[in-house]
């Protein structure tokens, strides 16, 4: 109950995406309604009639909205949640995906994350000597080897004392022994069949039990003649009367050699009257023998961690198991640095800040770890600027699920509190799959950011016409008409921009630190407003004034209008439509040319394009749709500057990529650092 209401008491944190685009939004807002405002003011200066000035400054604030940006966004996110549900990642809110591409440190569990989750009991210490067990999975049959008669007997008792505080068995499917519940459970159970046990003890047997807790870290059952306890080996060292001495180098040993260890215990004869709670039953106990359980790492898990350092992310392992375990396995995988502390629970600072100082490097394991401990740990570093990742399978995991970035839940092994909290569930609970899930995410990031490079070059060519007018003192006549640009956002860009969304991740997606979360940031706004947007504008004025010269215009003369005019100006609009469609190959890439990535490497992009290109034609051949948004079919002495222009917008990029990038590049990577500045 008490961590049912610290789940449901965090509040979910805003993803980057979400307030990246709350803030562009309100950005693009204020400009758009400001100058649309300004440009209403002109018209009522020119005398021109109010309805028209308000027709006009609705114009004007059309042009500078990206209206295609959130749908576009939506769709992109949609793409990336499938191409992550294909790599056993499923999605279960759609920011999530961008929200991976931002991380910027990964708090991952040890057991079924880093490790395979495939328990065996691999070493029995007793009083009377070791018992070591060599066997394959969950197969009854494994080699024993005993320092003797006794040493088996007492390690035989205490598998029968721990099976029968578990539920988890080892069960055969189709020819092949498998965990049924808890692994670690199922592991005991095979443990008993390799030393020759039946099934274990009669329910009948069992008057109560205790079952096991993230405070006591112990289960317990009572039976008619004693009690029978297991649990972490500190929590139960403390409870036993006479611990023979030994015991704790032998458990130092084993967490040494990276063994998960489990104690069991028991006390007897019990008194008459039976133990109502947990503390009542189990004090006075007798160490019987420490299972050493062997869980080996997963083999991708070190080049995954490898990966999330060359990205500039931050790993920890946050576990409940005994510090030295976590510490072997964090060094067999190469997740520890060397000068990464060990931390346990106990250590951790009251301060949040202090805590957030303590734990804010890469490679620090914390071992013994509590929901409320691992609740705080998430807010510390989210308090320090990071974007964090944190996994989790059990009930326990549920707060800090949720308070974290994206909460990362266990598919396979995972509980439905921890799934109902996360924003992520790894169908293969593997950590290389999150690894594949921060790729992904960062390609829909850079996607993002392709796309607003596209919309926002449009709106630099449809925002052209207006400013031309309103400079002229509305002598010279707009180029492109409101209906024009509505066409333009809605009719022929949305399916490029989608088809952006698609575009796969570059090769060195992950050789660069997290993005800072601005999608219009320096590189952007270049692109668009001083290559990409003035080139289309270029071309497009100068496709209008061709079209307004075919029809016999000349400098001082008055000019056209009627049908001469509105061919002018679907010669400006065509110009604008082949150029975007150049736009969007160019926008593929921050390095290369568009020629350099292959015409057919994305062919929703390509497919999307000629869909663009034909329903420009259906505007300007189609009577009806031509008369409705205000333009005829172009002169044909424009048609030389309306193809021009995508070769025109294709050369300026390619330009632009030569000058931005300086020294070598990979093949496949992104503009350095550097030129990921905010704007």
């Amino acid at each position: 109950a008490q961590i049912a209401v610290l789940t449901e008491s965090t509040d979910r944190p805003d993803t980057p995406l979400t307030r990246e685009l709350h803030r562009l939004v309100r950005t693009v807002a204020a400009i758009a309604v400001g100058v649309g405002a300004t440009f209403f003011g002109l018209t009522a200066l020119l005398d021109t009639p109010a309805s028209d000035g308000f027709i006009f400054a609705i114009g004007i604030t059309v042009a500078l909205v990206p209206e295609g940006l959130l749908p576009t966004v939506t769709l992109s996110l949609a793409i990336g949640a499938q191409q992550m549900a294909d790599q056993h990642a499923l999605v279960r809110r759609l920011e999530s995906v961008e929200t991976l591409g931002s991380t910027t440190f990964i708090c991952t569990d040890k057991t079924g994350t880093i490790t395979q989750n495939r328990m065996s009991v691999a070493q029995v210490w007793t009083s009377e000597g070791l018992v070591r067990i060599d066997g394959s999975g969950y197969e009854p049959a494994a080699t024993v080897e005993a320092d003797g008669p006794a040493a088996r007997r007492v390690a035989a008792d205490a598998a029968i004392t721990a099976l029968a505080c578990s539920t988890g068995r080892a069960v055969e499917n189709s020819g092949v022994w498998v965990a049924h519940g808890d692994p670690m459970e199922a592991a005991i159970d095979a443990l008993t069949r390799r030393l020759g046990l039946d099934a274990g003890m009669p329910e009948a047997a069992i008057t109560n039990k205790f079952p096991f807790d993230p405070h006591r870290r112990r289960a317990s059952v009572v039976t008619d003649t004693e009690v029978l306890v297991k649990g972490a080996p500190d929590s139960v060292f403390e409870r036993c009367d006479a611990l023979d001495p030994s015991a704790p180098a032998a458990l130092a040993a084993m967490a040494e050699r990276g063994l998960r260890v489990l104690t069991v215990a028991a006390a007897g004869p019990r008194p008459e009257r039976v133990p109502t709670t947990a503390d009542e039953a189990e004090h006075g106990l007798k160490l019987l023998a420490l299972l050493g359980f062997q869980d080996p790492p997963r083999p991708e898990a070190r080049g995954a961690i490898d990966a999330c350092r060359a990205a500039g992310i931050g790993v920890a392992m946050i576990t409940g198991d005994d510090p030295r375990t976590a510490r072997a396995i964090a060094e067999q995988v190469d997740l520890r640095t060397s000068d990464a502390p060990v931390l346990s629970g106990t250590d951790l600072p009251d301060d949040d800040q202090l805590l957030g100082a303590l734990i804010d490097r890469d490679g620090v394991v914390i071992a013994r770890v509590s929901p409320e401990q691992k609740l705080r740990i998430a807010k510390a570093l989210r308090a320090r600027g990071h974007v964090v990742a944190m996994t989790g399978d059990g009930v326990n995991d549920g707060p800090a699920l949720r308070e974290a970035d994206i909460g990362v839940a266990m598919g396979l092994t995972g509980s439905d509190v921890a799934r109902e909290a996360a924003d992520l569930v790894l169908l293969d609970d593997n950590f290389a799959t999150i690894v594949a899930a921060v790729r992904q995410g960062r390609a829909t990031f850079e996607n993002a950011r392709r796309f607003l490079t596209y919309h926002l070059t449009d709106n630099v060519a449809e925002l052209t016409p207006f400013a031309i007018w309103a400079l002229s003192g509305g002598r010279f006549p707009l180029a492109l008409g409101v209906l024009q640009v509505l066409a333009l956002d809605i009719g022929t860009d949305t399916l490029s921009a989608a088809a952006l969304g698609a575009e796969p991740a570059t090769e060195g997606v992950m050789a660069q630190p997290p993005s800072s979360g601005r999608l219009l940031n320096r590189t952007t706004a270049i692109r668009a407003f001083t290559v990409a947007g003035p080139t289309e504008a270029v071309f497009e004025m100068g496709a209008f004034i061709v079209g307004l010269m075919a029809a016999g215009w000349r400098p001082g003369d008055p000019f056209p209008t009627g049908i001469q005019l509105a061919a002018a100006s679907g010669a400006a609009f065509l110009t604008v439509v082949v150029a975007q469609s150049a736009n969007a190959f160019a926008c593929r890439s921050l390095t290369r040319p568009a020629w350099r990535l292959g015409w057919f490497t994305n062919r929703f992009l390509l497919a999307a394009v000629v869909v663009e290109v034909c329903l420009a034609g259906l505007f300007i051949a189609v009577p009806a749709l031509a008369n409705f948004v205000g333009q005829r079919l172009p002169p044909a002495a424009t048609w030389p500057v309306i193809l021009l222009s995508a070769p025109a917008v294709l050369v300026a990029d390619a330009m632009w990529k030569r000058r931005a990038v300086r020294g070598p590049v990979r093949e496949g990577s992104e503009l350095p650092p550097e030129h990921e500045k905010q704007s």
